[in-house]
């Protein structure tokens, strides 16, 4: 499929900075925060099938020896068509209702060096829209492993996915997207369609940031978040997900809450999530001790959201 470049707007355009632009403003992305990343590595399409999928096969053409350390590209797309999320989920939204971006990147680590980048960037997330809506900071949580929250809603998906690895680097593709504005007739769609399912087979129902902050809108989310992801990236890189754990811990949205792991629509493991560790691994204290639990096709649920 051949992809659309939107130029940015010119003056006296529909976007104007107002609420109810639904197109990316890519001059105005800049200035409030898409700066720290390179003009030219700013790209704005119509349509793709997917912008992980892109930009994995411009990381997989790098050469590996020569690759400079940091962000290289973020490509985001008004539609995707085969966009998805963990576990093979579609990602499903209209154009101008959901921010859905990937961001292309090498860090100066190897594979087993990148243990809770999700987590990392879940943080840098929710960092970023609480700059939006700082009045509303408390509403936003982190579900582990990757799950952005409003309200115990979900707002916000990630999705990473490794290029290569080198002893020395690596290059990843993180995926976000994030529910902008509701979409009502969608939510009532994905609704009909869990709602014969069992309790633990039920998606998590979504939230939008226009809940939080009313005038919510593609261009500031896009900014905002692309500023956290390249200091997250910066931080990331010589510290790990060391330097992120407590923060996510602070976002924990069921921080000493029982909670019940599901596999494939079975109950996997049951106890209180007491938090993350330096790798990202779920702790989760039951009846037989601690474990940690490391991230993988599994979901999370509140005990009391299962049979």
């Amino acid at each position: 499929m051949t992809d659309t470049l939107f130029p940015s707007p010119s003056p006296g355009s529909a976007s104007n900075g107002r609420g109810d632009d639904w197109r990316i403003d890519r001059d105005r992305a800049r200035a409030g925060g898409a700066s720290a990343i390179a003009a030219d590595a700013l790209e704005i399409v119509d349509e793709t099938a997917s912008t992980n999928t892109d930009l994995m096969a411009r990381m997989k053409a790098l050469p590996r020896e020569r690759a400079a350390f940091g962000v290289h590209a973020v490509r985001a797309a008004y539609r995707q068509t085969a966009g998805r999320g963990r576990q093979g989920r579609s990602w499903q939204t209209k154009p101008g209702h959901a921010l859905t971006f990937s961001l292309a990147c090498v860090l100066p680590r190897p594979l087993a060096g990148l243990a809770g980048l999700s987590l990392a960037t879940g943080v840098a997330v929710v960092d970023a829209l609480a700059r939006l809506a700082p009045g509303e900071a408390a509403r936003f949580a982190l579900k582990w492993p990757n799950d952005v929250l409003l309200d115990g809603r979900k707002l916000a998906g990630i999705l990473i996915e490794t290029a290569w690895s080198t002893a020395n680097a690596s290059a990843v593709v993180i995926g976000v997207g994030i529910n902008v504005r509701r979409d009502e007739a969608l939510e009532a769609e994905l609704e009909a369609a869990s709602s014969p399912l069992p309790a633990q087979a039920r998606a998590t129902p979504p939230a939008a940031l226009s809940q939080a902050l009313p005038d919510a809108n593609l261009t500031d989310t896009l900014a905002v978040v692309v500023k956290a992801l390249t200091e997250m990236i910066e931080r990331f890189g010589p510290q790990g997900f060391a330097a992120f754990v407590d923060r996510w811990n602070a976002y924990h949205a069921f921080a000493n809450r029982e909670v019940v792991l599901i596999d494939k629509g079975e109950e996997l493991a049951r106890g209180i999530a007491t938090g993350v560790d330096g790798s990202g691994q779920l702790l989760l204290l039951s009846d037989t001790g601690m474990q940690a639990i490391a991230t993988g096709d599994v979901s999370l649920r509140l005990a009391g959201d299962t049979p």
